[in-house]
Protein backbone atom coordinates (compact mmCIF):
# COMPACT_ATOMS: atom_id res chain seq x y z
CA UNK A 1 0.00 0.00 0.00
CA UNK A 2 3.00 2.75 0.94
CA UNK A 3 4.45 1.97 -2.33
CA UNK A 4 0.97 3.52 -4.24
CA UNK A 5 0.70 5.97 -1.26
CA UNK A 6 4.40 6.88 -3.10
CA UNK A 7 3.50 7.35 -6.39
CA UNK A 8 0.35 9.16 -5.34
CA UNK A 9 2.34 11.51 -3.16
CA UNK A 10 5.03 12.40 -6.12
CA UNK A 11 2.53 13.79 -8.59
CA UNK A 12 1.07 16.18 -5.73
CA UNK A 13 4.29 17.10 -4.25
CA UNK A 14 5.54 18.45 -7.85
CA UNK A 15 2.27 19.98 -8.38
CA UNK A 16 2.86 21.83 -4.38
CA UNK A 17 6.25 22.62 -5.35
CA UNK A 18 4.52 25.40 -7.85
CA UNK A 19 2.00 26.44 -5.22
CA UNK A 20 3.41 26.84 -1.79
CA UNK A 21 4.38 30.47 -2.22
CA UNK A 22 4.44 32.76 0.73
CA UNK A 23 3.54 30.54 3.40
CA UNK A 24 6.71 28.42 3.00
CA UNK A 25 8.73 31.74 2.74
CA UNK A 26 7.68 33.03 6.47
CA UNK A 27 9.40 29.59 8.08
CA UNK A 28 12.53 30.49 6.51
CA UNK A 29 13.13 33.42 8.63
CA UNK A 30 15.50 33.12 11.18
CA UNK A 31 14.84 30.34 14.35
CA UNK A 32 14.44 31.70 17.80
CA UNK A 33 16.17 30.17 20.43
CA UNK A 34 14.69 27.73 22.08
CA UNK A 35 15.03 24.77 24.91
CA UNK A 36 13.63 22.11 22.71
CA UNK A 37 13.12 20.42 19.58
CA UNK A 38 11.62 17.71 18.12
CA UNK A 39 12.04 15.09 15.96
CA UNK A 40 10.32 12.05 14.26
CA UNK A 41 11.38 8.84 13.42
CA UNK A 42 10.13 4.97 13.47
CA UNK A 43 11.45 1.77 15.04
CA UNK A 44 11.67 1.56 18.68
CA UNK A 45 14.27 -0.36 18.71
CA UNK A 46 16.63 0.78 16.27
CA UNK A 47 16.32 4.75 14.98
CA UNK A 48 14.58 5.25 18.28
CA UNK A 49 17.21 3.94 20.62
CA UNK A 50 19.91 6.03 18.16
CA UNK A 51 17.99 8.70 19.28
CA UNK A 52 17.87 7.98 22.70
CA UNK A 53 21.27 7.53 23.08
CA UNK A 54 21.92 10.59 21.11
CA UNK A 55 20.11 12.65 23.63
CA UNK A 56 21.92 11.28 26.01
CA UNK A 57 25.53 12.40 24.66
CA UNK A 58 24.23 15.57 23.87
CA UNK A 59 23.93 16.36 27.89
CA UNK A 60 27.91 16.95 27.75
CA UNK A 61 27.18 19.89 25.08
CA UNK A 62 24.17 21.30 26.32
CA UNK A 63 22.74 19.55 29.57
CA UNK A 64 19.29 22.74 29.02
CA UNK A 65 18.12 21.35 25.81
CA UNK A 66 14.84 19.22 25.82
CA UNK A 67 14.99 16.55 22.40
CA UNK A 68 11.23 15.50 22.52
CA UNK A 69 11.58 11.95 20.46
CA UNK A 70 7.95 10.85 18.58
CA UNK A 71 7.37 7.82 17.65
CA UNK A 72 5.75 7.53 14.34
CA UNK A 73 5.32 4.39 11.88
CA UNK A 74 7.33 5.39 8.45
CA UNK A 75 4.40 5.60 6.46
CA UNK A 76 3.04 8.20 8.80
CA UNK A 77 5.35 10.20 8.79
CA UNK A 78 5.39 10.46 4.40
CA UNK A 79 1.82 11.27 5.02
CA UNK A 80 1.97 13.90 7.55
CA UNK A 81 5.06 15.37 5.84
CA UNK A 82 3.34 15.73 2.65
CA UNK A 83 0.23 17.08 4.17
CA UNK A 84 1.35 19.70 5.87
CA UNK A 85 4.26 20.90 3.22
CA UNK A 86 1.87 20.46 0.55
CA UNK A 87 -0.43 23.22 2.07
CA UNK A 88 2.74 25.51 2.67
CA UNK A 89 2.09 25.31 6.84
CA UNK A 90 4.99 24.20 9.10
CA UNK A 91 2.83 23.87 12.22
CA UNK A 92 2.90 20.88 13.76
CA UNK A 93 6.30 19.51 12.32
CA UNK A 94 9.27 18.39 13.99
CA UNK A 95 12.78 20.19 13.81
CA UNK A 96 14.20 16.98 12.72
CA UNK A 97 12.55 13.99 11.01
CA UNK A 98 14.13 10.96 9.56
CA UNK A 99 13.36 9.73 5.73
CA UNK A 100 14.52 6.80 3.86
CA UNK A 101 17.14 7.48 1.59
CA UNK A 102 14.67 5.98 -1.53
CA UNK A 103 12.30 8.69 -0.69
CA UNK A 104 14.75 12.09 0.16
CA UNK A 105 14.73 13.20 -2.88
CA UNK A 106 11.13 13.55 -3.68
CA UNK A 107 11.22 15.76 -0.70
CA UNK A 108 13.79 17.97 -1.15
CA UNK A 109 12.81 18.49 -5.31
CA UNK A 110 9.88 19.88 -4.12
CA UNK A 111 10.20 21.69 -1.22
CA UNK A 112 13.60 22.43 -1.12
CA UNK A 113 13.13 25.88 1.08
CA UNK A 114 11.24 23.62 3.45
CA UNK A 115 14.53 21.55 4.69
CA UNK A 116 17.41 23.22 6.26
CA UNK A 117 21.35 23.38 4.52
CA UNK A 118 23.69 20.91 6.47
CA UNK A 119 26.46 21.90 4.61
CA UNK A 120 28.52 23.58 7.72
CA UNK A 121 27.16 21.09 10.39
CA UNK A 122 29.58 18.24 9.09
CA UNK A 123 32.21 17.01 6.70
CA UNK A 124 30.36 15.17 3.91
CA UNK A 125 33.82 13.53 3.12
CA UNK A 126 34.10 11.66 6.68
CA UNK A 127 30.69 9.76 5.09
CA UNK A 128 29.97 7.11 2.95
CA UNK A 129 30.32 8.22 -0.64
CA UNK A 130 27.52 6.63 -1.64
CA UNK A 131 25.45 8.09 0.84
CA UNK A 132 25.88 11.99 -0.28
CA UNK A 133 24.01 11.85 -3.50
CA UNK A 134 20.77 10.87 -2.40
CA UNK A 135 21.14 13.83 0.22
CA UNK A 136 22.04 16.55 -1.37
CA UNK A 137 20.71 18.98 -3.76
CA UNK A 138 22.42 21.33 -6.21
CA UNK A 139 25.57 20.74 -4.18
CA UNK A 140 24.06 21.32 -0.93
CA UNK A 141 24.12 18.89 1.89
CA UNK A 142 19.75 18.68 3.52
CA UNK A 143 20.34 15.54 4.80
CA UNK A 144 22.67 13.74 7.68
CA UNK A 145 24.07 10.07 6.38
CA UNK A 146 22.90 7.81 9.36
CA UNK A 147 22.77 3.73 8.73
CA UNK A 148 24.09 1.96 5.92
CA UNK A 149 22.17 -0.73 4.21
CA UNK A 150 25.49 -2.21 3.24
CA UNK A 151 24.70 -5.64 2.01
CA UNK A 152 26.22 -9.18 2.43
CA UNK A 153 25.68 -13.00 2.30
CA UNK A 154 24.82 -14.59 5.25
CA UNK A 155 25.50 -18.12 4.87
CA UNK A 156 25.04 -21.29 7.29
CA UNK A 157 28.83 -22.86 7.50
CA UNK A 158 27.20 -25.98 8.58
CA UNK A 159 25.04 -26.42 5.22
CA UNK A 160 28.25 -25.31 3.26
CA UNK A 161 30.39 -27.96 4.49
CA UNK A 162 28.06 -30.55 4.64
CA UNK A 163 28.09 -29.71 0.29
CA UNK A 164 31.95 -29.76 0.36
CA UNK A 165 32.88 -25.99 0.20
CA UNK A 166 34.61 -23.90 2.40
CA UNK A 167 34.52 -19.78 3.34
CA UNK A 168 37.17 -19.57 0.93
CA UNK A 169 34.63 -20.40 -1.51
CA UNK A 170 32.60 -17.53 -1.03
CA UNK A 171 35.11 -14.92 -1.63
CA UNK A 172 34.78 -12.30 -4.55
CA UNK A 173 31.66 -14.69 -5.27
CA UNK A 174 29.81 -13.66 -8.41
CA UNK A 175 25.77 -14.86 -8.89
CA UNK A 176 26.59 -17.50 -11.14
CA UNK A 177 28.96 -19.34 -8.25
CA UNK A 178 26.34 -18.62 -5.74
CA UNK A 179 24.09 -20.60 -8.55
CA UNK A 180 26.58 -23.90 -8.51
CA UNK A 181 26.85 -23.79 -4.80
CA UNK A 182 23.23 -23.17 -4.29
CA UNK A 183 22.49 -26.58 -6.48
CA UNK A 184 24.88 -28.73 -4.45
CA UNK A 185 24.11 -27.70 -1.04
CA UNK A 186 20.09 -28.18 -2.00
CA UNK A 187 21.28 -32.15 -3.14
CA UNK A 188 22.79 -32.55 -0.08
CA UNK A 189 21.16 -31.01 2.56
CA UNK A 190 17.68 -30.60 1.03
CA UNK A 191 17.81 -26.75 2.37
CA UNK A 192 16.71 -24.29 -0.16
CA UNK A 193 19.14 -21.07 -0.38
CA UNK A 194 16.97 -18.40 0.38
CA UNK A 195 13.70 -16.80 0.51
CA UNK A 196 12.03 -14.32 -1.91
CA UNK A 197 9.09 -12.80 -1.48
CA UNK A 198 7.61 -12.11 -5.48
CA UNK A 199 5.85 -8.71 -3.76
CA UNK A 200 9.18 -7.28 -3.01
CA UNK A 201 12.26 -6.46 -5.32
CA UNK A 202 14.87 -5.57 -3.00
CA UNK A 203 17.20 -8.18 -4.36
CA UNK A 204 16.94 -6.57 -7.69
CA UNK A 205 17.65 -3.18 -6.36
CA UNK A 206 21.06 -4.63 -4.96
CA UNK A 207 21.91 -6.52 -7.97
CA UNK A 208 21.62 -3.24 -10.04
CA UNK A 209 23.21 -1.05 -7.67
CA UNK A 210 26.57 -3.43 -7.54
CA UNK A 211 27.28 -2.45 -11.21
CA UNK A 212 26.50 1.68 -10.37
CA UNK A 213 23.01 1.26 -12.48
CA UNK A 214 19.47 2.25 -11.18
CA UNK A 215 15.82 2.40 -12.72
CA UNK A 216 16.62 6.03 -13.46
CA UNK A 217 19.11 8.01 -15.27
CA UNK A 218 21.91 10.37 -13.35
CA UNK A 219 19.61 13.21 -13.54
CA UNK A 220 17.13 10.75 -10.88
CA UNK A 221 13.85 11.77 -13.75
CA UNK A 222 14.15 9.92 -16.67
CA UNK A 223 13.43 6.44 -16.03
CA UNK A 224 16.33 3.81 -17.53
CA UNK A 225 14.69 0.24 -17.59
CA UNK A 226 14.81 -0.88 -22.07
CA UNK A 227 18.56 -1.25 -22.56
CA UNK A 228 19.56 -1.36 -19.13
CA UNK A 229 22.58 -4.16 -18.94
CA UNK A 230 22.29 -4.40 -15.34
CA UNK A 231 19.02 -4.52 -14.84
CA UNK A 232 18.26 -7.23 -17.92
CA UNK A 233 21.30 -9.37 -16.21
CA UNK A 234 19.67 -8.80 -12.48
CA UNK A 235 16.18 -10.26 -13.95
CA UNK A 236 18.00 -12.94 -15.79
CA UNK A 237 19.48 -13.89 -12.69
CA UNK A 238 16.64 -13.55 -10.60
CA UNK A 239 14.70 -16.07 -12.94
CA UNK A 240 17.87 -18.41 -12.72
CA UNK A 241 17.66 -18.84 -9.04
CA UNK A 242 14.24 -19.67 -9.01
CA UNK A 243 14.29 -22.35 -12.00
CA UNK A 244 17.27 -23.88 -9.77
CA UNK A 245 15.05 -24.40 -7.09
CA UNK A 246 16.77 -22.60 -4.77
CA UNK A 247 13.99 -20.46 -3.05
CA UNK A 248 11.78 -20.70 -0.21
CA UNK A 249 8.74 -18.40 -1.09
CA UNK A 250 7.68 -16.00 1.72
CA UNK A 251 4.86 -13.17 1.94
CA UNK A 252 5.81 -11.20 4.67
CA UNK A 253 8.43 -10.17 7.47
CA UNK A 254 7.48 -13.11 9.59
CA UNK A 255 7.98 -15.41 7.26
CA UNK A 256 10.97 -14.07 5.93
CA UNK A 257 12.70 -14.31 9.92
CA UNK A 258 11.29 -18.00 10.17
CA UNK A 259 13.08 -19.16 7.12
CA UNK A 260 16.36 -18.67 8.49
CA UNK A 261 15.76 -18.86 12.40
CA UNK A 262 14.04 -22.47 11.45
CA UNK A 263 17.23 -23.61 9.85
CA UNK A 264 15.19 -23.58 6.44
CA UNK A 265 17.30 -21.78 4.07
CA UNK A 266 21.17 -21.76 3.73
CA UNK A 267 21.54 -18.02 2.93
CA UNK A 268 20.26 -14.72 3.73
CA UNK A 269 21.65 -11.68 1.22
CA UNK A 270 20.28 -8.42 2.71
CA UNK A 271 21.33 -5.63 4.02
CA UNK A 272 23.26 -5.27 7.40
CA UNK A 273 20.51 -4.76 9.28
CA UNK A 274 19.17 -8.29 9.83
CA UNK A 275 22.07 -9.17 11.88
CA UNK A 276 20.16 -8.90 14.60
CA UNK A 277 17.22 -11.03 13.61
CA UNK A 278 19.82 -13.92 12.60
CA UNK A 279 21.53 -13.74 16.08
CA UNK A 280 17.69 -14.17 18.03
CA UNK A 281 18.13 -17.51 17.34
CA UNK A 282 20.77 -17.88 19.96
CA UNK A 283 21.32 -22.02 19.22
CA UNK A 284 22.55 -21.39 15.65
CA UNK A 285 25.52 -19.42 17.05
CA UNK A 286 28.93 -20.16 15.66
CA UNK A 287 27.13 -21.91 12.04
CA UNK A 288 27.29 -18.51 10.51
CA UNK A 289 29.64 -16.26 8.45
CA UNK A 290 29.33 -13.45 6.14
CA UNK A 291 30.25 -12.91 3.29
CA UNK A 292 30.56 -9.79 0.25
CA UNK A 293 27.19 -10.01 -1.79
CA UNK A 294 27.55 -11.62 -4.98
CA UNK A 295 28.60 -9.88 -7.99
CA UNK A 296 26.69 -9.86 -11.59
CA UNK A 297 28.49 -12.23 -13.60
CA UNK A 298 28.44 -10.86 -16.81
CA UNK A 299 28.99 -7.12 -15.76
CA UNK A 300 32.64 -5.58 -15.52
CA UNK A 301 30.92 -2.98 -13.33
CA UNK A 302 29.84 -4.93 -11.07
CA UNK A 303 31.20 -5.12 -7.10
CA UNK A 304 30.97 -7.38 -4.32
CA UNK A 305 29.20 -4.33 -2.49
CA UNK A 306 25.65 -3.38 -2.65
CA UNK A 307 23.19 -1.43 -0.66
CA UNK A 308 19.40 -2.33 1.08
CA UNK A 309 17.62 0.49 2.71
CA UNK A 310 18.94 2.97 4.91
CA UNK A 311 17.71 6.42 6.18
CA UNK A 312 19.10 9.82 6.83
CA UNK A 313 18.44 12.74 9.37
CA UNK A 314 17.48 16.08 7.71
CA UNK A 315 16.43 19.27 9.94
CA UNK A 316 13.10 21.30 8.62
CA UNK A 317 13.36 24.89 8.15
CA UNK A 318 11.71 25.93 11.28
CA UNK A 319 12.10 27.81 14.49
CA UNK A 320 15.06 26.01 16.51
CA UNK A 321 16.59 24.51 13.49
CA UNK A 322 20.05 26.06 14.50
CA UNK A 323 20.13 23.92 17.68
CA UNK A 324 18.66 20.80 15.62
CA UNK A 325 21.52 21.04 12.90
CA UNK A 326 23.99 21.61 15.97
CA UNK A 327 22.36 18.60 18.15
CA UNK A 328 23.08 16.46 14.42
CA UNK A 329 25.95 17.65 13.91
CA UNK A 330 27.50 16.81 17.85
CA UNK A 331 25.95 13.35 17.47
CA UNK A 332 25.86 11.32 14.43
CA UNK A 333 27.74 14.27 12.73
CA UNK A 334 31.16 13.91 14.30
CA UNK A 335 30.97 11.85 17.68
CA UNK A 336 32.98 8.61 17.22
CA UNK A 337 32.44 7.05 21.05
CA UNK A 338 28.73 7.93 20.43
CA UNK A 339 28.78 5.46 17.26
CA UNK A 340 30.57 2.81 19.04
CA UNK A 341 27.91 2.37 21.91
CA UNK A 342 25.46 2.37 18.60
CA UNK A 343 27.43 -0.58 17.36
CA UNK A 344 27.06 -1.79 20.71
CA UNK A 345 24.42 -2.00 21.97
CA UNK A 346 21.80 -1.75 19.36
CA UNK A 347 24.05 -3.23 16.42
CA UNK A 348 23.77 0.32 14.36
CA UNK A 349 26.64 0.19 11.50
CA UNK A 350 26.44 4.15 10.74
CA UNK A 351 28.24 5.22 7.40
CA UNK A 352 30.93 8.26 9.60
CA UNK A 353 33.92 6.54 8.14
CA UNK A 354 36.12 7.28 11.12
CA UNK A 355 34.16 5.34 13.47
CA UNK A 356 35.02 2.58 11.79
CA UNK A 357 38.57 3.03 13.79
CA UNK A 358 37.06 2.29 17.18
CA UNK A 359 37.22 -1.08 19.48
CA UNK A 360 33.66 -1.95 19.10
CA UNK A 361 33.91 -1.73 14.85
CA UNK A 362 36.95 -4.18 15.65
CA UNK A 363 35.52 -6.69 17.37
CA UNK A 364 34.99 -10.35 16.86
CA UNK A 365 31.63 -11.98 17.00
CA UNK A 366 31.20 -14.90 18.35
CA UNK A 367 27.73 -15.74 16.84
CA UNK A 368 29.73 -15.42 13.79
CA UNK A 369 32.26 -18.15 14.63
CA UNK A 370 34.73 -15.24 15.79
CA UNK A 371 34.85 -13.40 12.29
CA UNK A 372 35.14 -9.31 12.89
CA UNK A 373 31.54 -8.88 11.13
CA UNK A 374 31.41 -5.13 11.69
CA UNK A 375 34.48 -4.24 10.09
CA UNK A 376 34.19 -6.13 6.99
CA UNK A 377 30.73 -4.36 6.78
CA UNK A 378 32.49 -0.99 7.05
CA UNK A 379 35.00 -2.23 4.29
CA UNK A 380 31.85 -2.99 2.38
CA UNK A 381 30.17 -0.38 2.82
CA UNK A 382 33.08 2.49 1.33
CA UNK A 383 32.78 -0.15 -1.88
CA UNK A 384 29.47 0.58 -2.34
CA UNK A 385 28.49 2.31 -6.16
CA UNK A 386 27.14 5.83 -5.72
CA UNK A 387 23.87 6.36 -7.96
CA UNK A 388 21.05 8.97 -7.55
CA UNK A 389 17.99 7.06 -6.47
CA UNK A 390 15.66 10.09 -7.72
CA UNK A 391 12.18 10.79 -7.34
CA UNK A 392 10.86 7.44 -8.17
CA UNK A 393 11.68 3.77 -6.74
CA UNK A 394 8.89 2.70 -5.58
CA UNK A 395 6.41 3.75 -8.48
CA UNK A 396 9.16 2.19 -10.70
CA UNK A 397 9.25 -0.82 -8.88
CA UNK A 398 5.13 -1.30 -8.63
CA UNK A 399 5.66 -1.44 -13.04
CA UNK A 400 8.94 -4.29 -12.62
CA UNK A 401 6.95 -6.36 -9.87
CA UNK A 402 4.15 -7.16 -12.58
CA UNK A 403 6.22 -7.66 -15.58
CA UNK A 404 8.53 -9.91 -13.45
CA UNK A 405 5.76 -12.02 -13.26
CA UNK A 406 4.96 -11.75 -17.02
CA UNK A 407 9.13 -12.62 -17.83
CA UNK A 408 8.59 -15.52 -15.51
CA UNK A 409 5.68 -16.78 -17.46
CA UNK A 410 7.77 -16.70 -20.50
CA UNK A 411 7.53 -12.71 -21.61
CA UNK A 412 10.73 -11.85 -23.87
CA UNK A 413 13.38 -9.83 -21.51
CA UNK A 414 13.79 -7.44 -23.83
CA UNK A 415 9.97 -6.86 -24.56
CA UNK A 416 9.44 -6.98 -20.26
CA UNK A 417 11.91 -3.65 -20.29
CA UNK A 418 10.51 -2.40 -23.59
CA UNK A 419 6.66 -2.56 -21.93
CA UNK A 420 8.13 -1.31 -18.48
CA UNK A 421 9.88 1.78 -19.70
CA UNK A 422 6.85 3.12 -21.50
CA UNK A 423 4.73 2.30 -18.75
CA UNK A 424 7.35 4.15 -16.81
CA UNK A 425 7.14 7.12 -19.30
CA UNK A 426 3.61 7.30 -19.17
CA UNK A 427 3.06 7.57 -15.11
CA UNK A 428 6.15 9.89 -14.58
CA UNK A 429 5.66 12.94 -15.60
Amino acid sequence: MKKYLALFLVSILLLAACSSGSKTEEASGDSKETNEITVWAWDPNFNIKALEMAKEAYKAEDSELNVKIVENAQADIIQKLNTSLSSGTTKGLPNIVLIEDYRAQSFLQAYPDMFYELTDSFKAEEFADYKIAPTSLDGKNYGLPFDTGVTGLYFRTDYLEEAGYSEEDLKDMDWNKYIEIGKKVKETTGKHMLTLDPKDLGIIRTMIQSAGSWYLKEDGVTPNLAGNEALKEAFETYKAILDADLVKPVSDWSQFVAGFNSGDVATVPSGNWITASIKAEESQSGKWTVAAQPRLSNNPDSVNASNLGGSSWYVLNVPGKEKAAEFLGKTFGSNVDFYQKLNTEIGAIGTYKPAAEGEAYKAADEFFGGQKVITDFAAMTEKIPQVNYGLHTYAIEDILAVEMQNYLKGKDIDKVLEDAQAQAEAQIK
